[in-house]
């Protein structure tokens, strides 16, 4: 690693009308160098990188970006790239119809003389830039929408490669992977890092991090706190810093008393959308107590968002189901009637099925429940003000006004916003798909803290998962979801890991729980 910084970032402070999200920040790297940018959701990560890409153009801001010594004054995008230094969003910005090929020099073709796209050279190159990923097996003609989340987010790689980045940000690369395809991405930075590529990574998963930053910068509410190497650094620590306390125990366990079945499902069949005679979830039945929170882990593709978004309604192909609530058959065919009936669902993807993006947070907030403030027609804006206020304090949602697009806010934020508005029903049953997905570690401490207040309350869990850890962590009692056949249902009396993986995987079920 070079003694040098390629770039530095030296107080940098970013206002929107009049809030200031960054306020004196500062960052540098070095070539070969991986630096870590952690911090809360809102803590300003995310526009401390717009600025050094040039999403937020050079004059909207103040301080000072050096590049390799020398001013760099970037006012587009396209400035910042010819710099060398190129971001990988969270969302992946590929356009599914176009081949991987078409995807990797989206905006930097190479050309025959006369301006005609040159395909043969664009593959050629394409494949070596996939090969130097580790992937062979790619047909680079073939439309990006036919591979996986794994796949695209590696094409998102090579696509900055073939833009001789110099610089690489990574902004939650992760969040959409198998453990399996977290590792050969980290891998692949450990290589890029040999290279001479210098990267920005930004993660939540703080295992990760320590794996693959030689150095960690932490912000907090928009100002540096502090930049020191990993090897002085511990999780433990990362976490204090970022929350500006300490967190001992991540899963603030509340004892609470599970009481007389509540919620039961029978027979929840869904079938593939694309392929009718495919099974997604196959004859699955279980049983839900009251004040129970109930674990559903599984292989990614096991069929467990399928599993909750028919018992809500929401699926959106052929499914069959008989539900009771109360010991009572209930029909769910639309989330509207899940929502009279008792059920509330906070989905798996919130920016395409949680939120309305340009619509207020509050009105976001108020949208499952705007019925409670018509009066002769009209809405009560006052009564609904007043509930937006109590619950943006409540759990603590950072945003400027009720009034801001939710488009706005921070992912751990938007999750907040999401999660008090499927409260505000008063549901007897609470179903969470990935409820901290993207989410910091501070925020994930209150949706655990909430989920704990909620089951001492009465109101009963169900909690899809794809970590583990966070399943035994808050889970009374977890379900095993294989192939979409049940394969395991478990009472979380030192359960480990390795037991619930082995279900996953094992064909023949396993019923521990009494």
């Amino acid at each position: 690693m070079s003694d040098h910084y390629l770039f530095e970032m030296r107080h940098i402070v970013k206002e929107f009308s009049g809030v200031r999200a960054l306020n004196g920040v500062s960052l540098a790297v070095r070539p070969g160098e991986c630096v870590g940018l952690c911090g809360e959701n809102g803590a300003g990560k995310s526009t401390l990188m717009k600025v050094l890409s040039g999403v937020y153009p050079y004059g909207t801001w103040q301080g000072e970006i050096l590049w390799e010594g020398q001013p760099l004054r970037a006012y587009s995008v396209r400035d910042s790239e010819k710099a060398g230094i190129v971001i990988i969003h969270q969302e992946l910005m590929l356009v599914p119809q176009l081949s991987v090929a078409e995807n990797i020099f989206l905006g930097n073709e190479i050309t025959k003389p006369g301006g005609r796209m040159d395909y043969d050279a664009m593959y050629r190159e394409a494949e070596a830039l996939l090969a130097r990923l580790k992937l062979k097996d790619v047909n680079v003609a073939a439309p990006v929408m036919n591979y996986g989340g794994g796949y695209q987010q590696l094409f998102e790689i090579a696509k900055a490669l073939a833009k001789h980045a110099r610089l690489l940000i990574l902004d939650e690369p992760s969040s959409s992977l198998t453990s399996a395809e977290t590792e050969v991405l980290l891998g692949i930075i450990e290589d890029l890092k040999r290279e001479g590529v210098a990267c920005v990574y930004i993660s939540h998963k703080l295992d990760e991090v320590a794996r693959v930053c030689d150095t960690v910068t932490v912000i907090r509410d928009g100002q540096h706190v502090a930049t020191k190497p990993m090897s002085e650094l511990d999780t433990d620590r990362i976490i204090a810093m970022m929350v500006g306390r300490e967190i001992k125990n991540l899963y603030p366990r509340v004892e609470h008393a599970i009481g007389e079945v509540i919620f039961e499902a029978r027979h929840v069949t869904c079938w593939d959308v694309t392929n009718p005679n495919r099974k997604r979830v196959d004859d699955v039945s279980f049983q839900l107590r009251r004040g129970e929170i109930l674990g559903v882990a599984g292989l990614v593709g096991a069929g467990r968002t399928e599993l909750v978004s028919a018992i809500f309604g929401a699926y959106p192909g052929r499914s069959s189901a008989e539900l009771y609530m109360d010991g009572h058959p209930i029909k769910v065919k639309s989330p509207e009637q899940a929502i009279r009936a008792g059920l509330s669902l906070v989905p798996e993807d919130r920016k395409r099925q949680g939120i309305v993006p340009l619509l207020g947070v509050g009105d976001n907030i108020t949208l499952a429940t705007l019925d409670h403030y018509a009066h002769a027609g009209k809405i009560d804006k006052n009564a609904e003000l007043a509930t937006v206020e109590r619950e943006i304090a409540r759990l603590r949602v950072k945003t400027a006004s009720p009034g801001l697009a939710i488009v706005g806010l921070s992912g751990g934020n938007q999750q907040k916003a999401v999660l008090t508005k499927m409260l505000l029903p008063k549901p007897k049953v609470l179903i969470l798909d990935e409820p901290t997905r993207g989410v910091d570690v501070g925020s994930k401490y209150d949706i655990y803290q909430l989920m704990f207040e909620l089951a001492a309350s009465g109101v009963s869990i169900i909690m899809v998962s794809s970590e583990l850890p966070e399943v035994l962590g808050v889970s009374d009692r977890v379900l095993v979801i294989g192939e979409g056949k049940l394969r395991g249902d478990f009472i979380n009396h030192e359960l480990s890991q390795e037991q619930v993986l082995a279900a996953a995987i094992d064909a023949r079920p396993q019923h521990a729980a009494a």
